[in-house]
Parts: C-alpha cells; structure tokens; sequence
C-alpha cells in the first residue's frame, strides 16, 4: 500500500451504533474501506447485539456492554486473521448490529379460509386473526438465512415472510382436528396459548423467538354459522314440559297473594303440567326417532285446550297467544 493510500484510509476509534428508527432488524456499520484501530471501542447497547464478520465468515458475537477491542476481546476473529503482528496494526472486518427488542403488534391473519377437520362438525372452513410479537435472538443464524451483507433489514420485509410461516403452520396443526371449533371460540386464551405452542419452533430456523402469540377472532361460513346460533337458541329454551312445570311451581311463592290462595296455585300447576305435556308431546312427535310427527288435528286440539284454559282463568291470554303461535309456526 503506497503512502497516499495509507493517509486516505480512516481508522474507527468507537463504535456504535442507536436505531435511526423503528423497524429495523440488523444493520451493517458503515466501514466502506476503513479499518479498525487496535483497542478501539464497541460499544452495545440494551436491546442491541453486535457481530463480527470475516471474509465472510461469523467471528464474534457481543452483547450489550462497552468492549476495548483487542486479542482478549476478539479471540475468534483473531484466530480467523492469523495476524503475526497480533493487533499491533489496524484491522478489517464488517461489523453488524442486531435490534434485539420486541417486535409489538404485529398482524396475522387467513387471507383465505383454512380447511379443519372438526370432530364434531366435519371438515369446516375457518377464518381467524391476530397479533404476535417476535424479537431476534439468534445474530448468527439472522445473517445466515436472511440479512447476509444487505445493509439494513426491516421489520417490514420480513413481515410478508413471517406470515406466510405463521398461516402454514396454523393450517398444518389445525388440519389435524385435535381441536374442536366450539373449544377454539369458548376459551382463546387457552387457544392462543395452543396455537403459540404450534407456531413458535418455524420462526427459530430464522434466529428469532416468538414472544407472544393471540387469537383475537375466529370465524365460521354464515350459513354455519346461522346454523348454530339456531342450535343455541334451541338448547336455550330446553325442555317445554320442565320448563312449565318450573313455572307453575313458582306460582306457589305468590299464592298468597292471589285469589284462591294456594287453591289457584293449584290449578295453576296443573295447568302448567298440562301445557308442558302438551307441547312436549307435539315436540317428541316432531323430533323423536320412531314417533310419528303430531298431526295437524292434534295441534288444533291442543288448541282448544289451552283456549278453554284461557276462558277458565287458569292461562292468561298472554301466555296462549305465545303457545298458539309455537304450534301455528310448526304447522307451517
């Protein structure tokens, strides 16, 4: 090297590095053709992580802290240079700094439904989304499989990649069926925590670390979706007949209070356990495996019946213009 080219080269001194702004996973310090002075310092911050790189190869990797950079602090790199001058001279290498923070709400989602075989229901068609929350753990492993000599690389490019992962994954575990839909919607805390456990091993090849992981929605086709609401409204009512005898009981705390005492809440028992009978009966005929579904005739006559009640004082014509039109609506 002639005596102007050594005047031109730059020796660094300290090195360091702080985020021009967020989203930035690694960067490359800016040595272009300087070297570095013996027993300059590096200086690494929390949050940060600093790499050593030469002629292409990983030397030494440091966390947060202040280093003078020599034999005892660069072992590796040493050993990798061979220099018989042992740092007596200036020396090259590329150096790279890692953001090491977590990486805060970041978005997954299905971009088209995935296919889940339900135990309970068959093969649904399922959308869901969320956030998670990552951080690079791994300098070594980053650069190997993404950052390599790029100059900086950013949350946002690895977002794309990350999702991709995040759905495959999803897709894999889920098609499986060891889940059932309705447990996935009644508890996603255990859920998300499930679905961390899945997602978390596919970012580790790439040197980061999934730190949280959560289901925020999960959905069905509408038409399934009606079809189990329908369901809940069903299982809500119950059974017809309890549910009557349940409300004649109950007549019996205000007896006292009506006319006829205990008397009417009699008749209002009975009553009760009538109408229930009823439309127990023309529930078991409609849905019951070998029953014969209740015929038009019998719904009329039980018509009748409640109608009589009415006239007698035992139904209010609230509770039969309710009663006629749940057995006008089955006729239909």
């Amino acid at each position: 090297m002639g005596l102007m080219d050594f005047i031109k080269k730059q020796f660094v001194d300290v090195i360091e590095w702080t985020e021009p702004e967020d989203g930035i996973l690694s960067a490359r310090y800016p040595m272009q053709d300087n070297e570095i002075q013996n027993n300059a310092k590096l200086t690494v911050r929390e949050t940060q992580l600093a790499m050593f790189v030469n002629e292409g190869k990983v030397a030494d990797v440091f966390g947060p802290g202040m280093y003078t950079l020599n034999t005892q602090t660069l072992p590796v790199l040493t050993y990798l240079q061979n220099w018989d001058k042992f740092f007596a001279s200036p020396f090259k290498s590329d150096v790279y700094f890692f953001s090491t923070r977590d990486q805060l709400d970041q978005k997954w989602g299905t971009a088209t439904p995935i296919t889940v075989r339900d135990k309970e229901f068959g093969a649904l068609r399922i959308r869901a989304n969320g956030i998670y929350t990552y951080a690079l753990k791994d300098p070594k492993a980053f650069y190997q499989k993404v950052s390599g000599t790029r100059e900086t690389v950013t949350v946002n490019e690895m977002e794309g990649q990350l999702r991709s992962v995040i759905m495959t994954e999803l897709a894999s575990f889920l098609g499986n069926g060891d889940v059932a839909f309705l447990d996935m919607a009644a508890n996603q805390k255990n859920f998300s925590e499930t679905l961390y456990n899945a997602v978390a091993p596919a970012l580790t090849p790439y040197g980061l670390e999934l730190k949280g992981f959560l289901v925020q929605s999960i959905s069905l086709p509408e038409e399934l979706q009606k079809y189990l609401d329908k369901s809940s409204s069903m299982r809500l009512v119950g059974d017809l007949q309890k549910y009557a005898m349940f409300q004649a009981g109950d007549s019996l705390s205000i007896a006292a209070g009506n006319e006829g005492g205990v008397a009417g809440a009699g008749a209002g028992i009975g009553a009760g356990m009538a109408m229930g009978q009823m439309m127990g009966n023309m529930l078991q005929g409609i849905a019951g495996g070998n029953a014969k579904p209740a015929s038009q005739e019998d719904m009329l006559a039980t018509l009748e019946r409640l109608h009589g009640m009415v006239q007698k004082g035992i139904l209010t014509q609230a509770e039969f213009d309710a009663k006629k039109a749940e057995i006008l609506s089955s006729m239909k």
